[in-house]
């Protein structure tokens, strides 16, 4: 694509890393063919190719307008087209640099400026969430059912191993899983620990800073991002050899602090570093030797929903359901398993009705092979699910960690 970006904006790394990007594009509108917004909504400018166009625009000098900020609100940032595309289009990273750039030159509508600060403000810190958690849980019987079905179950987190001097890795705490499904983590810590590997919690570590900069609050995430660094640093250097990210969503940012923070002469070499040593689960369950844990699914039902995050952010696609085979479940077949659940982060606050539609969608299918259970890789994703299923929703390490207990 030949682009006419203007001077202003050539004369900036993001700028000309846009530039890049567009030149990429080929318009052959593939991606169309894979986006949740535009099977939806059936129109160009909800569509990659189209918004990749307005931002195009934008960049060669035409007025961004509210319209175009809510095209570009309505990107889900699933990713299924950078997996669909032939050319290579890193459109994620040009979705956040146009919005950044829209973000700057039209005003938002007050009501959606103070929620976006509210999300911010709260969601990455478990101190603040948590009690709104707790009094959601109490007063569950009283609220509307759209938001009942927002609110976790309680979640007891059980028994975490204590460390034995053998190998070593990271976990990310995080900010909504912690609170909302503590147990994850420890699911995590109990399996790893029959592997022969301890996991460990860093305390200063907290939100992967992806709630943050994914709603243009980018110096509050890239200082999130810093945090976790500093924190992560001293145990890198005294020899864990990955920081395991249990939440899909936040993995995929991790694996991206390399970039993010490229310019920044005081954390580029460690961002980079960290980024190398992030894995997701399944990466480092699928490089072990897993005879210690049996054969624990016993033919259970299970419908895997492979988070856009995981599939299409991380490109793990198709890896964890040959584990859970391996383990003895029964992987039921989920049509459209590319589309996403309509989670996406903050996106099922900010954009409810766009978000209930796609979780319709996807509850649909993965409940048509009569599952006893789904399982997923992402906090966002299982939270979102299980407000719309029938069928009970896990983190497929928790239902790795039950399985193998109740076998001991």
């Amino acid at each position: 694509m030949q682009t006419e970006i203007l001077p202003e904006f050539l004369c900036t790394p993001e700028g000309r890393e846009a530039d890049a990007i567009l030149r990429a594009c080929v318009h052959c509108g593939f991606c169309t063919a894979t986006c949740p917004t535009y099977q939806l909504l059936g129109d160009e400018l909800d569509g990659p190719r189209g918004r990749i166009y307005q931002i195009k625009l934008v960049l060669e000098g035409q007025t961004p307008t509210r319209v175009t900020q809510t095209h570009l609100d309505r990107c889900l940032t699933c990713r299924a087209c950078e997996t669909t595309c032939p050319s290579g289009v890193r459109y994620a990273r040009l979705i956040d640099i146009g919005r950044h750039i829209v973000e700057a030159r039209v005003d938002r509508l007050w009501n959606e400026r103070w929620l976006r600060r509210l999300l911010v403000a709260v969601v990455p810190y478990p101190r603040r969430l948590a009690p709104l958690v707790r009094l959601g849980r109490l007063l569950r019987p009283l609220l509307p059912a759209t938001l009942r079905a927002k609110v976790p179950q309680y979640q007891p987190a059980g028994h975490w191993p204590k460390p034995a001097g053998r190998r070593r890795m990271l976990a990310l705490a995080g900010c909504v899983q912690s609170v909302a499904t503590p147990g994850t983590n420890a699911a995590a810590a109990r399996l790893l620990a029959r592997l022969g590997i301890d996991l460990v919690e860093v305390a200063e570590a907290g939100c992967c800073g992806a709630v943050a900069y994914h709603l243009d609050d980018r110096e509050t995430g890239l200082a999130a991002m810093r945090r976790n660094i500093d924190a992560w640093w001293p145990e890198i250097e005294s020899g864990a050899e990955a920081i395991l990210v249990n939440a899909s969503g936040c993995g995929a940012m991790v694996k991206e602090y390399g970039d993010l923070l490229a310019h920044d002469p005081n954390y580029a070499e460690r961002a980079a570093r960290i980024a190398a040593l992030a894995r997701d689960p399944v990466e480092v369950l699928g490089a072990e030797n897993l005879a210690a844990l049996g054969t624990p699914g016993a033919g259970r039902r299970v419908a895997f929903h492979a988070p856009c995050s995981l599939q299409h952010g991380q490109q793990l696609k198709q890896v964890v359901e040959p584990i859970l085979e391996r383990l003895g479940f029964v992987v039921t077949a989920v049509a459209d398993a590319h589309l996403c659940c309509g989670s996406a982060g903050t996106y099922s606050i900010t954009q409810p009705e766009l978000s209930t539609r796609l979780r319709d969608n996807k509850v649909a299918a993965l409940e048509s092979d009569a599952p006893e259970i789904i399982a997923t890789a992402n906090i966002g994703c299982q939270l979102h699910l299980a407000g719309g299923a029938r069928t009970p929703v896990v983190h497929w390490l928790e239902l790795l960690d039950e399985a193998a207990a109740s076998r001991t």
